[in-house]
């Protein structure tokens, strides 16, 4: 494997694993994937189909969870809440594990944007 492959492997599984930024400083998983996608996409081009993939998946997540938000007051909110939370947890997992392998997965449910 030549070293721009495997460079672009290691920033994609980072450009995943960055969502979880969030968990340590509010709005870092919204922005640390972008700006990795944004600063890295010119000097390695297979990192661009991640960084739309994530890219896609953090504006999706931001819908669904403003959907849920609304249903909170019916109650059914909660339980949708709860599920997307563990969906958003699993699915960057494993988009990191298959970018690490070099293989683009494109995040169920994510709307298309880009």
């Amino acid at each position: 494997m030549d070293p721009q492959e495997q460079q672009t492997r290691m920033w994609a599984m980072i450009l995943h694993f960055s969502q979880f930024a969030g968990y340590l400083v509010p709005y870092a998983g919204l922005l640390a994937p972008i700006l990795i996608w944004q600063l890295k996409k010119n000097e390695l081009p297979g990192l661009d189909a991640h960084g739309k993939a994530v890219a896609n998946w953090i504006i999706s997540m931001v819908i669904y969870s403003a959907v849920c938000f609304i249903l909170f007051f019916f109650l059914i909110g909660i339980p949708l809440l709860i599920l997307l939370g563990l969906v958003g947890i699993a699915y960057v997992i494993i988009g990191g594990i298959k970018a690490s392998s070099g293989e683009v997965w494109t995040y169920p449910g994510s709307i298309k944007i880009f």
